[in-house]
């Protein structure tokens, strides 16, 4: 198998042998799934009620029976003290620990994330040496320090600052950080500050037992939240705070993008945090609608609930799907890097910096679902799912960050189609050539042969390819129109990002259920359900940008064009489709 790079997906077609799903995981993988979930069952769900009531201390207990578990050196190789298992076990574990509760869900993520990955990716020896073992142990707990009262998105705004002791042995370093996860109970803090007037921000790694003044870092009060609420959350300020030279993460000017390459990181995670907290929700609807009655019946029997648990149940599935193919995807430019002779930091950096259009892709896509599941989790519930006695208000109240995480939803709309459009730019990936096709297809006079579909799966990979035609038309138009202003055009790009996401998702649904199951099999249903609305979804965002920038000739050509590559041979009977996996879930029970 030829390794994809980030981002072809969109030019080149993807065979469903070559992509991982879960039905793929290995031995170890489904052992690592079934302890995470079993501890989740019995330390977490039964004390709900501890976390809605800020039990903060409870967190940071459950934390430490997930590190003596080794759950938190997962991603930590074992010459620092953790298991060394690779990308995939790194997300299962991700996945299956942060569906019960956000507030746990929060400072796992943060932990394993951006509060220990930045060490491994960019320490020096002694500090991967010094710091790793804690942190994967769960002796010590990491905090990320990077957003500021005015430095959100625009990071490097920041105004913490860094200067060299006149001994040259120390930084001094003032200033303040807030929304700090984990702050509460943590001892390690990445923060980030600029060394005098320097242009980028630059990392550094402390522990705060270790300060020669304690007072030199103080915390504000927690934050009291809408959801994640026994989650830390304070503002870190620092008092001439003094800190070892030895202490700087990376190279100075080096922080933006070493919290980008975190972020990065981040945005993947955040997709599988995501997936738990779905099953989860479908799983609880289910049952209540199943043991509700009214008018003599089970409030399952009803169209109108079966079409809602039709597409939870839908969205997960396609959320798996794409999660771990694009995990399998990073995993595999890891082990080429490294086959090259690259070491684990670089080919850990390198690999997801490869595919970071899809890990934004991932962020929005399933933090979105998510969100929709809560909310029509409340609807079946009706009135009781609006009571704090049903899981259900607080898993729409914890779900709610995740779209604003790792990068707004918006933000990452945009660095999706940005980052494409720089790969492109930079000779990375070729989409010229074929959005040229594109445009000389349009000006052809198109084939009236009714195509051979007989193949499982084949009509629907045939949409996929015509839905790429579609982004690429689009998108090609305005980057010609448009050309280096393209940026400014961010209503041009949301649209572009939404027919993005959608390709991506129902690509990796329909691959996913060609490889595992057959014609008649429920995932078949809710990769064709999927795709069916993904292409409504399509037209919609394609067609908001024809109209805004093409005119006269080229506007109708184009509209032409969405109409003949968003046209089905054969029409799905959505309604059929959306019954069947309404019946296979009603009937199981659980997802």
């Amino acid at each position: 198998m030829n390794n994809i790079k980030g981002g072809e997906f969109l030019v080149k077609e993807t065979e469903a042998k070559d992509i991982f799903a879960m039905e793929d995981f290995s031995e170890e993988q489904r052992m690592l799934r079934d302890a995470a979930r079993d501890f989740i069952d019995k330390k977490v769900v039964p004390n709900k009620e501890r976390f809605e009531k800020k039990d903060y201390a409870f967190t940071e207990e459950c934390m430490k029976e997930i590190g003596d578990l080794g759950f938190l050196g997962i991603a930590v190789p074992e010459e620092y003290g953790g298991l060394g298992m690779g990308y995939i076990s790194t997300l299962l574990a991700c996945d299956y620990l942060s569906g019960a509760t956000g507030s746990l869900a929060t400072a796992y993520g943060a932990h394993t994330g951006i509060g220990t990955l930045p060490i491994l990716l960019y320490g020096t020896e002694e500090q991967k040496k010094k710091y790793l073992p804690d942190l994967a142990a769960g002796n010590k707990f990491g905090a990320y320090c990077l957003t500021e009262p005015d430095a959100g998105s625009d990071a490097n705004s920041g105004k913490t600052k860094a200067r060299l002791s006149e001994d040259g042995k120390h930084y001094i370093i003032n200033g303040q950080k807030m929304w700090i996860s984990n702050a509460g109970f943590a001892d390690t803090f990445i923060l980030f500050a600029k060394i005098d007037d320097d242009k980028n921000i630059t990392g550094f790694v402390v522990n705060r037992s270790e300060l020669e003044n304690p007072e030199s870092l103080t915390l504000g009060e927690e934050e009291h939240k809408l959801g994640i609420r026994a989650s830390s959350t304070r503002q870190v300020f620092f008092n001439n705070m003094k800190i070892p030279v030895e202490n700087m993460l990376g190279e100075r000017n080096n922080g933006f993008k070493i919290a980008l390459n975190a972020l990065n990181v981040g945005r993947i995670k955040l997709a599988a945090a995501c997936l738990d907290a779905q099953r989860r929700i479908l799983n609880y609807s289910t049952s209540y609608a199943n043991e509700r009655k009214q008018f003599g019946v089970s409030i399952s029997t009803f169209g109108a609930i079966r079409k809602k648990i039709a597409e939870m149940a839908t969205n997960i599935f396609v959320s798996e799907a794409a999660t771990y193919r694009a995990a399998k995807n990073i995993q595999d430019k890891i082990d080429e890097l490294i086959a090259e002779g690259k070491n684990h930091q670089e080919a850990e950096l390198k690999g997801v910096e490869e595919f970071a259009v899809e890990c934004s892709i991932l962020k929005v896509f399933v933090s979105d679902r998510l969100q929709e599941a809560t909310d029509e989790g409340i609807q079946i519930y009706g009135g009781m799912g609006f009571s704090e006695d049903t899981p259900m208000e607080s898993a729409w109240r914890d779900s709610r960050i995740s779209r604003i995480y790792e990068g707004t939803n918006e933000i990452n709309r945009l660095l999706s189609v940005g980052m494409l459009i720089k790969k492109t730019m930079k000779g990375h990936i070729d989409l010229m050539s074929p959005a040229m096709a594109v445009g000389k297809e349009l000006m052809s006079i198109p084939s009236f042969e009714t195509p051979d579909y007989s193949e499982f799966m084949s009509e629907e990979k045939a949409m996929i390819a015509k839905l790429k035609k579609v982004f690429l038309m689009v998108s090609g138009a305005a980057l010609q129109k448009y050309m280096m202003d393209i940026d400014k055009q961010q209503h041009l790009l949301l649209n572009a990002s939404e027919i993005l996401n959608q390709i991506y998702i129902a690509e990796s649904a329909i691959l996913r259920a060609e490889k595992h199951y057959t014609e008649s099999s429920v995932e078949a249903a809710m990769a064709q359900l999927n795709l069916y609305k993904a292409v409504e979804k399509i037209i919609v965002a394609a067609k908001e940008g024809i109209v805004s920038f093409a005119e006269g000739d080229e506007q109708r050509m184009m509209l032409s064009g969405l109409r003949r590559f968003t046209k089905y041979t054969n029409m799905p009977n959505v309604i059929a489709l959306s019954e069947k996996i309404a019946a296979h879930y009603v009937e199981k029970g659980n997802y």
